[in-house]
């Protein structure tokens, strides 16, 4: 294909398929990237946050109550600690309140993503495309209704939780082996959740470009340590205090970009030029 947008739509490069610990750092390359562009695009940051903030009270209040009761809820699964010596129940009892905690928190983690592109379909969509015409142009838009789109995203989002909801009974039932617990078990915990976090952030560009959930995560199988380490650098980002609100905008770009770049395979430029171009 000959003309000005042939470039961002070739046929991987060796360095796309580099592979290796190279991959991890260049995932976090791609956070960093979209950060940047959002901090040179203020206007299309502020626009960004206002579905990030409405789900984010959402979520701040469900975990405030689930700490409230934590202990309540760590008693009610340790049924068999009653008996138990004060200082040995009260221990086990702890540990089953962090294990509760963090697994909401993991739970609420990916899905935090997940239901924020839901709600804010028609702001990521806009800035995914703003970020694109930038690199060199937007496929066209997919020939499929926005109420199909908002289905899709629901559905893909209740897989998601699935997935979560398995993996966090998971790490919830190894918070309890000795030290393992405590010290592996969350950075797998943050790996996972990175791993399913680039999938969400990254679906806007690849349904674009016509692809659905299976077909995202299979491009994600073979870039694995690319999806870990984008996702895994966007979950510290997400751990501070509002910084999943601030940092929402830059991980979708980053993501589009990431998707772009090093998973989606060659698009057809439509005769008119990059989608969204007139609107520019």
């Amino acid at each position: 294909m000959n003309g000005p947008y042939a470039q961002p739509y070739a046929q991987p490069s060796a360095s796309r398929r580099q592979g290796g610990i190279r991959d991890i750092f260049a995932g976090v390359g791609y956070l960093a990237r979209g950060l940047v562009w959002v901090a040179r695009h203020p206007a299309q940051w502020l626009f960004g946050l206002i579905p990030a903030l409405i789900v984010l009270v959402v979520y701040v209040g469900g975990l405030v109550g689930l700490g409230v009761y934590a202990m309540d809820l760590a008693g009610w699964v340790t049924p068999f600690a009653d008996h138990w010596s004060d200082g040995l129940r009260q221990t086990i009892r702890v540990i089953a309140a962090l294990a509760i905690f963090g697994s909401a928190a993991f739970l609420a983690m990916v899905t935090f993503t997940a239901i924020t592109l839901v709600v804010g379909e028609p702001f990521y969509e806009s800035l995914a495309v703003r970020a694109e015409n930038d690199h060199g142009g937007a496929p066209p838009e997919p020939d499929v209704s926005l109420f199909t789109q908002i289905v899709r995203g629901i559905g893909d989002g209740l897989v998601l939780g699935f997935f979560a909801t398995l993996f966090a009974v998971l790490f919830f039932l190894l918070g309890f082996v000795p030290v393992i617990g405590q010290t592996v078990v969350p950075v797998l915990a943050a790996c996972v959740t990175g791993y399913l976090l680039t999938g969400e952030l990254t679906a806007l560009a690849l349904e674009r470009r016509g692809l659905r959930r299976r077909d995202r995560f299979r491009l994600l199988k073979r870039h694995r340590l690319l999806a870990v380490g984008f996702g895994a650098a966007t979950v510290v980002l997400f751990l501070i205090p509002l910084g999943a609100v601030v940092a929402m905008p830059g991980a979708v770009v980053g993501g589009t970009l990431l998707a772009r770049e090093r998973l989606a395979p060659p698009v057809p430029m439509p005769p008119g030029g990059p989608a969204g171009s007139a609107r520019r």
